[in-house]
């Protein structure tokens, strides 16, 4: 090789390292607020279905999961979700609305991620599978 060619491949090396990569951390997901839960582990829930999520500033969760109340927590970073229920209000009702609230309840702790997509929001689990379809009220 030349000396004109090692000149070149020096600058051409020097160009590239002066490059840099932006890395942009994943922005919070707005969550804050009451969420109405339309799909629930890929079925829809039942037309009229009081099932609700409200995220607190506080990182309060509050609900009705179909039949009950119930309270816990949440966490976000980021596009990564927890949610924590604690506990809930112990009413029956007819069946199909405790076979939701059952589904709605063992969905929850599920969830580690989230997506704002077309207006609603996913919350999916480790395997990338969409636990709770959601839209704003």
């Amino acid at each position: 090789m030349s000396i004109k060619s090692y000149a070149i491949a020096a600058a051409l090396l020097g160009l590239t390292a002066c490059q840099s990569t932006i890395e942009t951390q994943p922005q919070d997901i707005a969550l804050q607020g009451s969420w109405h839960i339309e799909v629930v582990t890929q079925k829809p829930v039942i037309d009229y279905s009081p099932a609700q999520l409200t995220f607190a500033p506080d990182g309060k969760l509050t609900g009705n999961n179909s039949c009950n109340n119930f309270f816990g927590q949440y966490s976000i970073d980021g596009n990564k979700i927890t949610l924590t229920p604690a506990g809930s209000t112990m009413k029956a009702c007819v069946d199909a609305l405790m076979d939701q609230e059952r589904r709605v309840m063992a969905a929850m702790p599920e969830v580690t991620t989230g997506e704002l997509t077309k207006g609603k929001l996913l919350l999916k689990d480790t395997a990338g599978n969409t636990q709770l379809v959601l839209s704003k009220i």
